[in-house]
This record gives C-alpha cells, structure tokens and sequence, in this order.
C-alpha cells in the first residue's frame, strides 16, 4: 500500500549523507568548511545576499533561498492535495481530531522552549526567543518510519500521524512566510508572484479546459499539454520565486503560489501512495522529474546547514530539544484528548488516547525543517549553531518513540497480505 521505504531513499538518505559529513568537516578542519559554505559564485548578482549596498550570490544562497524552493513546492503539493481534492486526507471530519493534534503539536513546543528560556533569564530569552518555531517542525518521512515501526504498518495509529505531519507542513509553511522574512518587507512584490500565479493559472490552464467544454478529445488542452508542457510554469515560477525575494519573505517559498495554478489530479491518493507512480496529470508529472534534483539538493542542504562543531552544544540546543521531546508529546494529547473526548470528535477505531503520547514523541524528529528554520531564525553565531545541534539531536526521539511504545504496551498492527 505504502512506499515509504521508496520515499525515505529519495528525499531523506542523502540528506543525511551530506548532514554526516558537514558535521566530520566543521569538527576537524572549521576553516575551509565555513569557506566552501560561503562561497561566492557571483559577485554583484541579480540575486543573492545584500553585501555593501549589492548582491552577493553564495553556494549557501544558492542552495537555501533559491534551490529548496523545489523542495518546499514538492511538500506545499502534498499538503495542497490533502486539502483540496476529493478523499484528499485533511478534508472532512476525519481531519478533524489529527488537525487538533497539530495545533498541540505546535503550541506545546512553542510554551515549553520559550517558557524554558525565560526560566534562564533575561539575557538568555532574549538570545533565542525568536527560535520558538524551531521545535514545532516534524519531518514527514523520519517520523512515518519510525510510526510504522512502532506502530505497525496497519496501525490506525500511522495514519492519524501522517495527517498530523502534513498539517504540521503546512503550518510550518506559513509560519515561515509571516513570521521569518529574508529582508525589509516590502509587500507590493507580491503582486508580481501572485499575478504569474493567477495569470498561468487563466492562460494555460482554465482557458484550454474551457475552450474545450463539450469536445470529448480536448483538443486545445491536449495541443497545450504536448507543445507546451511545463514551461509557462516554469516561468510563472521564475517570475513568481522573484517577487518572493523582492517582498522581503522567504525566497525558498517563492513556488508555492504556482502550486495550485497546476494542472492536477480529480483525486489524492495520499503522500506515500503508490498510485500516484501512475498518475499522468502535470503536477505529478513535474513533481516526478523533480525527484532526482531534490535529492541533490537536499544532500547540499544537509552539507551546507548542519556543519555544526560539537562545541557549539548551548542553551539553545537543549530549548530546542525540550521543545521537541517534551513540549510536542504534551501538546499532542492535550489538545489531541480535547478534540476526541470533550468536542467528541473520536479518534481512528482501533487507536487509544494514550498513543496520542507515542505519536507525539515520533513527530518530535525535527530534523529537515528544524534545520531549516534554525538557519533563518538567527544569523550566522554560537546560537545558530547551537539551535541547529538540536534540530539534529532530535533523531533521539526515534528511540524514545520504541521505548514509549513498549512502555504504553503499543499493540503493533501490520497490514494484511491481501493489502
């Protein structure tokens, strides 16, 4: 039914692969590891870092701002369909309870990491405050391996956490957009991304399909699909990435407008599903021949951001992690058992409260988007590094997810072989 074992290869081993090795360099020679991440590709750019009063494009600007822009459109693609598309898993009432779950899976982190802080003092708070986001984030593929492990591929338990990781996403998405913008906002270069939305959406999409309304063949959409493919969205996108950059937010979500102007499936088979190999709609189709350059870009992600010496371990670390491994277990029942049991919204037949605690843990493995918000919530320091040390010391709460199963007498479920 499911191939996750598929996804985890392609989006996530070289990932680490590359976290791996940044981790062996910045510990035995700092120096040339720091060079080759900031690396000057192009001086006096179009785009990149602002250096004196120009642009500066760097290998790490490269890779963060301009490459993980695919990475983000693959995950606004998944988080789209659930919420848009027929039986798409973040629609109806089954959502409802899991949707419960993620705002406690966000809000539990957030109180503990900045309660925490405070607790410090002052001086401390004021350091890290802004990190709060770090330790809502939840990698999708880590988490869904270590569920099944724990759980069991049939599990009602799985499910209930794969909706709660897309929902994550798509919370996390938007906190990015509002909350860590890449420079002074300046609003108006919106229109330019939301204009090449809306327009390529009209021309190439809507058009065709209503100039062919009563025709069965379809002939202008299929004259569109065949002369003409993905390139208007290419270049919407181009324009769209932008006028993310020139607004002042993040320009790794410069995509995420040309998202839904794409022409897609009727239907959401789910994240790991093996139907979609077989969908033949442009929105697969791009995000299947994007597969293979994500990889390669999340190995240089992984090489470029979690290059962090062991020396680096401070507050920050710890808040992060506390966040993670102790806020998000909290939040998750809480505001999970409120869903279910006070506004009687139930949860998955087969599924306990107490296992809203496992499924807690698990979404505690941060890592990818951890890492990621770690890298824009502060410049470049001793608190950058140290909050990025926890993004990766988060992989911990995959061993306390088996322990907490074992300890709450998780029943594992796997699939039928019919299934």
């Amino acid at each position: 039914m499911y191939r996750v074992w598929n996804f985890l290869t392609n989006y996530s081993l070289l990932l680490i692969i590359g976290a791996v090795l940044a981790l062996f360099w910045a510990n035995t020679n700092a120096e040339t590891y720091h060079h080759f991440v900031e690396f000057v590709i192009w001086d006096h750019a179009p785009i990149g870092h602002l250096h004196d009063g120009h642009r500066t494009l760097t290998l790490h600007y490269l890779v963060n701002d301009v490459l993980m822009a695919f990475f983000f459109a693959i995950a606004a693609k998944e988080v789209w369909e659930a919420v848009v598309l027929k039986d798409g898993s973040l629609r109806g009432k089954k959502a409802a309870t899991p949707l419960f779950a993620t705002a406690g899976g966000m809000f539990g982190p957030i109180a503990v990491y900045l309660g925490l802080a405070a607790l410090l003092g002052s001086e401390t708070y004021n350091a890290v405050a802004n990190g709060w986001a770090i330790p809502t984030a939840t990698d999708i593929a880590f988490s869904y391996l270590v569920g099944r492990i724990v759980f069991g591929a049939g599990h009602p338990a799985v499910r209930f956490l794969l909706l709660l990781a897309i929902a994550d996403d798509a919370v996390g998405l938007i906190i990015l957009a509002i909350f860590y913008p890449s420079g002074d906002l300046a609003p108006v270069w919106l229109l330019a991304s939301f204009g090449a939305a809306i327009a390529v959406y009209i021309l190439f999409n809507w058009l065709p399909r209503r100039m062919d309304k009563g025709k069965q063949n379809r002939p202008t959409s299929s004259w569109v699909r065949k002369n003409l493919h993905f390139i208007p969205y290419a270049v919407a996108a181009a324009v769209s990435w932008y006028g993310f950059m020139r607004s002042g937010l993040h320009p790794a979500l410069g995509l995420l407008p040309i998202v839904p102007a794409i022409p897609h499936a009727d239907r959401a088979f789910g994240i790991f599903s093996e139907a979609e190999v077989h969908l033949h709609d442009l929105l697969n189709v791009i995000e299947h021949a994007l597969k293979h350059p994500v990889e390669v870009v999340l190995f240089f992600f992984g090489l470029l951001n979690a290059g962090v010496e062991f020396s680096a371990i401070g507050d920050a670390t710890w808040l992060v992690l506390a966040g993670l491994i102790i806020g998000k277990p909290i939040g998750v029942l809480l505001f999970g058992w409120f869903g279910a049991v006070v506004l009687k919204l139930g949860i998955p037949q087969g599924m306990r409260i107490i296992d809203l605690v496992v499924i807690g843990f698990v979404a505690a493995i941060g890592f990818t988007v951890s890492l990621f918000v770690a890298s824009v919530a502060f410049p470049a320091g001793e608190v950058q590094d140290a909050a990025k040390m926890g993004a990766l010391f988060s992989f911990a709460a995959a061993i306390i997810s088996i322990v907490a199963g074992k300890l709450f007498r998780v029943q594992k479920i796997e699939l039928q072989p019919a299934e």
